[in-house]
């Protein structure tokens, strides 16, 4: 049941996307969504390394910084909210100064899903983020994510990747048990699993049959990177569903380490869990 959304409004090219899908899932669950800001004060005034006598430059470029991001952080919260309005759906904005990653976890706690770009994490314009916020944020327990690409789209078709490990299968199930789209359609892949591939795939299509969803499946003769871009493209998936771990060794292709390099190239949105 999802009943609470967090919506992250970062600022990015992907923010109108990020509220575009919240508010649509909103809309179908009859939910209500928490959109947050985050500044980063440290990161705002960090202008790099100061020459000597140039303090009071470095002082009016922070100011600059300031001013820009404050300005960017006004447009976003007033496009959240309007598309909330005419929507009709319920929402309210938290402004929150410090930590990205912090200030998320104390939020998550108290909502159902949350929803973030794929890329750029509370940047505003001004600043930049690592590309793997995203992996970091599932590990520090924020999850599921539901991580949008630039522009937002329908989601009708989901491709789950799946390997046997306790990661991928929280994710499967999770996303299954949260009926986030009712309607989509589902195929579950393997990657080069040989012998376990069938038993596995006969396994989680039987899972998500029990919960009223039929899948396809198929296991691929690639790596899960590679695999997983080939087969968003051949089978027009609209969103993977991945699992993140920190952990390097599952099995002989870690799906964790899969998760960056999706984070990084994936052309869809994503459904993370750890």
């Amino acid at each position: 049941m999802i009943r609470r959304i967090l919506a992250a409004l970062s600022g990015t090219p992907y923010t109108h996307s990020v509220i575009t899908h919240a508010v649509a899932i909103a809309q179908r669950h009859g939910a209500e969504i928490t959109g947050v800001t985050v500044l980063d004060p440290k990161k705002i005034e960090d202008v790099g390394p100061v020459p000597m006598g140039a303090g009071s430059f470095a002082t009016e470029l922070a100011r600059h910084r300031w001013r820009l991001t404050e300005e960017r952080v006004e447009e976003v919260v007033a496009d959240f909210e309007r598309t909330c309005r005419d929507a009709g759906v319920g929402c309210q904005v938290v402004r929150e100064q410090g930590d990205p990653f912090d200030e998320l976890v104390s939020l998550w706690r108290y909502h159902d899903f949350t929803v973030l770009e794929l890329r750029g994490f509370f940047e505003y314009g001004v600043l930049s983020s690592p590309d793997d916020s995203l992996k970091e944020l599932v590990k520090v327990g924020v999850r599921p994510l539901f991580a949008v690409s630039q522009e937002p789209r329908k989601i009708n078709r989901a491709l789950i990747a799946y390997n046997g490990s306790m990661e991928s299968a929280k994710a499967m199930k999770r996303f299954i048990q949260a009926q986030v789209w009712p309607s989509v359609a589902l195929k579950i892949v393997c990657f080069d699993m040989k012998d376990e591939a069938a038993r596995l795939l006969a396994d989680a299509a039987a899972y998500c049959r029990a919960h009223g969803f039929e899948a396809e499946v198929e296991n691929l003769d690639a790596t899960p990177a590679e695999g997983l871009l080939a087969e968003i493209e051949s089978w027009r998936a609209d969103l993977v569903v991945l699992g993140a771990t920190r952990r390097r060794r599952i099995f002989q292709q870690a799906l964790g380490d899969t998760a960056l390099e999706m984070i990084r190239n994936c052309p869809v949105p994503l459904f993370l869990m750890q």
